[in-house]
C-alpha cells in the first residue's frame, strides 16, 4: 500500500512523527509512506488552497516533502508532482495536536487536507489528539494515538464504508485525552457543537502603540450532545465520524422550495 501523509502542525511536528509510525505500519513490509507537509504550522486554515500565489516545496529527504503552504496544498503537491507517477491508495493527516471534534472541524487544516484527497477520489483519514490533564504531562501525550492508531485505520479500510460519490465519505477520529490502557474502545459519532463557548477576540496594543487582534480558542472539555464525538471523547472513547464536503442543508430543500413557490 501506498499512503501519502500531511498535517497542519508543520513538518517537525511530534504528531506527524506518530502519523509516520501509523501509516508504516499500516502500509506492512513492502508499502510506501510518502510525506508532504507544510512547512510552517498551518493550524486552523481550514480547506485553505494557495490559489493566488506559488508554493515553494522542498525535498528534505527521500519520500519526504516540505511545502511552504496549507494542508489541502500539500495534498496537491502530494498527488500532482510527488507521486504523479502512482497516486497513493489513502491519505491521512494528522495526527494534530488536539482534538478536531465539534465545530473545531469547520477550521482545521488537518480536516481541510483529508477533505482535498476525498475531493481528489482518494480515500482518507483524519486522525487528532485530544489534550487533558490525564495525557499533557505523559512521557508520550500522543500516547492513545499511537496504541490505537494503526488497527483504527486498518478496520476503517477494511470495514468502512467507502463510496464513489461526487462528494466522497472521509474519516475523522479523535483519540481521547487518556492514556492509552484507559481507552474504552470506539464510538461511530455525529459532529457535536459546543453550545457552551465559541472562537472570540481578545485585543492588544503592542509596545509601538499598533493595535492587533488575537483569536481566542474556548473549554474544549465537556461532554455536548449524546452520540457526539465530542461527548465520545470526554467519556474516553475514540470518536469516529463519517464526513462530505457536501455543506448543502438538505433536510430544507423542501421546505424552501415550497416557502419560495
Amino acid at each position: 500500500m501506498r499512503i501519502l501523509i500531511t498535517n497542519d502542525d508543520g513538518i517537525n511536528a511530534p504528531g506527524l512523527s506518530v502519523l509516520e509510525r501509523i501509516a508504516t505500519s499500516v502500509a506492512g513490509p513492502g508499502g510506501e509512506v510518502w510525506v508532504v507537509a507544510p512547512a510552517f504550522e498551518q493550524s486552523g486554515v481550514g480547506h485553505c488552497i494557495s490559489y493566488t500565489h506559488p508554493t515553494m516545496i522542498a525535498e528534505l529527504a527521500p519520500r519526504r516533502f516540505a511545502a511552504e503552504g496549507s494542508p489541502a496544498d500539500c495534498v496537491l503537491a502530494g498527488l500532482y508532482y510527488v507521486m504523479k507517477d502512482a497516486r497513493p491508495d489513502l491519505v491521512l493527516s494528522g495526527v494534530n495536536r488536539g482534538n478536531n471534534a465539534g465545530e473545531n472541524v469547520l477550521y482545521s487544516g488537518t480536516i481541510g487536507g483529508a477533505m482535498e484527497a476525498a475531493l481528489q477520489g482518494v480515500k482518507s483519514i483524519a486522525l487528532s489528539q485530544f489534550f487533558g490533564p490525564a495525557n499533557a504531562r505523559l512521557d508520550d501525550p500522543y500516547e492513545a494515538a499511537v496504541s490505537h492508531g494503526a488497527t483504527l485505520v486498518r478496520n476503517l479500510l477494511d470495514k468502512g464504508i467507502w463510496d464513489e460519490a461526487d462528494y466522497r465519505v472521509f474519516y475523522n477520529v479523535n483519540f481521547p485525552a487518556l492514556p492509552a490502557a484507559e481507552v474504552k474502545g470506539t464510538r461511530v459519532a455525529t459532529q457535536g457543537f459546543r453550545r457552551y463557548t465559541s472562537f472570540s477576540l481578545e485585543p492588544h496594543v503592542s509596545p509601538t502603540g499598533r493595535q492587533f487582534l488575537w483569536i481566542k480558542g474556548g473549554e474544549q472539555g465537556r461532554p455536548t450532545l449524546p452520540g457526539a464525538d465530542i461527548t465520545a471523547n470526554v467519556e474516553g472513547y475514540i470518536s469516529v465520524t463519517p464526513l462530505r464536503a457536501d455543506l448543502t442543508a438538505h433536510d430544507r430543500l423542501a421546505d424552501l422550495a415550497e416557502a419560495l413557490g
